[in-house]
């Protein structure tokens, strides 16, 4: 049907371009608001009529006569109705809507997915300082960084995963010195305890195994302890290493992998931050103002100037993320997302203008973001807010554990990242309809046991006669395969990958209603073939989508 649909977009545009020189390009196809109405419609007639100076109705009969004279058009199309003030309504023929299931069975894993184009993006996600276990903002941003990765590669991307993490300043010095005093014996609760140090139990395992000399590796840093409870650097870098490694382990559960871990201190240390003052400094966009220098950032659409480095000579923290995103650019990364919070909201603006200002060729609106809010739980009907082991939050382990990672994988992806979220621990372990990831992996299932019942080899069902699938049921649950590639192209325009767990949901509706309405190992083979083949293709793009969000399409449940 994308062969179909192609044909008939180029038949449209030969037709338009006779109307009026250049129209061709407008040749397109939406679909109808009501499935009654047709399987795609067209409101070329309406956008030609002013230049044309037509009444949209001449317009849209003259259009339609040619159509209806055009191969494509004859070959493929049922009818075509004239609606409102001009709509072109196209009806499909069974035999049109039949060539998705060929398609699908034809492509495998593949369809929807776009060749390799040459195109490098990066997709910098979690990102996690090392002070603790990772919370739910960052299980929420680990599911939603990598189905975007996931749906850039089907548009023929080639994706890489950074973290970016400081293991120095402020937070770190506050871990050193509560791992340094869990090992001397001190705890939450004694005088001597600071009220910005770290409670959770996580620390005394970090003090603990510190005093054993044990060596920790994480993927990007190994470490051997030295025993020694004065030892604050030695403590440092062991315990950066220990939740690194934990981060790893929170990141294995959930089948999240990395290509490159990248330190903030790393910019400074290779001078990049320095190098990218000098760049503002040499573009005339800096000032020095009450003994600080200060970036025009206002010049670039921020809302106020922006200091850089402050009287005391160290520099603000937007400073190393323009020298991080510059650094970006320069590895050839052509398209940039950033998953964060929404408090990094007011980063965007002062970013992009630094960026623009050192004039190094960035694009404007390098890099893209989403910006994510944060994740309540409830569990028995009431909310939970805190874990034993992390000391004031539930932890992305705790919700793997508590669940499972298909779950929290499609739960936390199922929204608009800037939308409050609320994830149901008893919907996401109950087996029922109301539960979205069982919902869809059920449907998945009941057609591996169609198909295991049938016992044939599922490749011959590529060459099946499809001209029994002809009723009401098949021919929509043909219409939702068809919307696969579209719905991956739009959703990674519109960095949405929520929209795919709605697809998944609604060709699994659609899905059901095929198989309460007709049995499948029916005794007439040509019928039986045909409507095996229908339910293959749909079990193909029900693993393909789940693919993208990264979980798991099972055969049995």
């Amino acid at each position: 049907m994308l062969l179909v649909k192609q044909e008939l977009l180029g038949a449209l545009a030969t037709e338009l371009e006779k109307l009026l020189p250049g129209a061709g390009d407008r040749a397109a196809f939406e679909s109808p608001k009501q499935a009654a109405h047709g399987d795609f419609a067209c409101t070329a007639a309406m956008q030609l009529a002013k230049p044309l100076k037509l009444n949209p109705r001449q317009v849209a009969e003259s259009l339609r006569a040619a159509l209806l004279e055009a191969q494509p058009f004859r070959q493929w199309v049922e009818a075509i109705d004239i609606a409102g003030p001009g709509f072109l309504n196209i009806k499909l023929k069974a035999e049109a809507k039949q060539q998705i299931v060929k398609e699908v069975l034809a492509a495998g894993e593949a369809f929807g997915s776009q060749p390799q184009g040459g195109r490098h993006m990066m997709v910098e996600f979690v990102s996690a300082n090392p002070t603790g276990p990772l919370h739910l903002g960052h299980g929420r941003q680990a599911a939603l960084g990598d189905a975007l990765c996931n749906l850039y590669a089907t548009q023929g991307w080639q994706v890489h995963r950074e973290f970016y993490y400081n293991d120095a300043g402020v937070q770190i010095a506050t871990l050193a010195n509560s791992t340094q005093l869990r090992a001397k014996g001190i705890k939450p609760g004694d005088p001597q305890w600071p009220e910005n140090a770290y409670n959770g139990d996580y620390i005394q395992d970090i003090a603990d195994d510190f005093l054993a000399g044990k060596t920790v590796k994480a993927d990007d840093r190994e470490f051997t302890a030295s025993g020694d409870v004065n030892d604050l650097e030695g403590i440092r870098m062991f315990a950066v290493a220990y939740l690194r490694h934990e981060q790893d382990l929170d990141l294995r559960a959930f089948d999240v992998k990395f290509d490159n871990y990248f330190l903030e201190s790393g910019l400074y240390t290779s001078g990049r931050v320095d190098r990218t003052v000098k760049l503002l400094e040499q573009s005339g966009k800096t000032y020095e103002q009450d003994g600080a220098l200060w970036l025009k950032s206002t010049d670039y659409g921020d809302d106020k100037d922006r200091v850089m480095r402050k009287s005391d000579g160290t520099y603000t923290y937007f400073v190393p993320d323009v020298a991080y995103h510059i650094d970006k650019w320069e590895r050839r990364f052509a398209k940039v997302i950033n998953i964060q919070g929404t408090d990094h909201h007011g980063t965007i603006a002062r970013v992009r203008a630094g960026l623009q200002a050192a004039n190094v060729g960035v694009p404007q609106g390098y890099p893209d973001y989403v910006l994510h809010t944060m994740v309540r739980v409830m569990r028995g009907g009431e909310e939970v807010k805190l874990s034993k082991r992390a000391g004031s939050y539930v932890t992305l382990r705790d919700l793997i554990e508590w669940t499972s990672k298909d779950a929290v994988r499609f739960f936390l992806a199922s929204r608009k990242a800037d939308t409050e979220y609320t994830f149901d621990v008893d919907l996401a372990v109950s087996k029922s309809n109301d539960n979205p990831v069982y919902y869809v992996q059920y449907a998945h299932a009941r057609i591996c046991s169609v198909l295991a019942g049938w016992g044939g080899d599922a490749s011959k069902l590529k060459d099946a006669d499809l001209s029994a699938l002809q009723s009401p049921q098949a021919l929509s649950l043909m219409l939702q395969l068809a919307k696969y590639p579209e719905m991956l192209r739009e959703a990674a325009t519109d960095l949405a990958p929520h929209d795919v767990t709605f697809y998944l949901r609604e060709l699994a509706a659609t899905y059901h209603s095929y198989y309460d309405a007709e049995r499948i190992l029916v005794d007439d083979v040509a019928v039986r073939n045909a409507r095996l083949a229908l339910v293959a293709a749909t079990a193909q793009v029900l693993h393909n989508g789940l693919a993208v969000l990264g979980v798991s399409a099972p055969r049995k449940m």
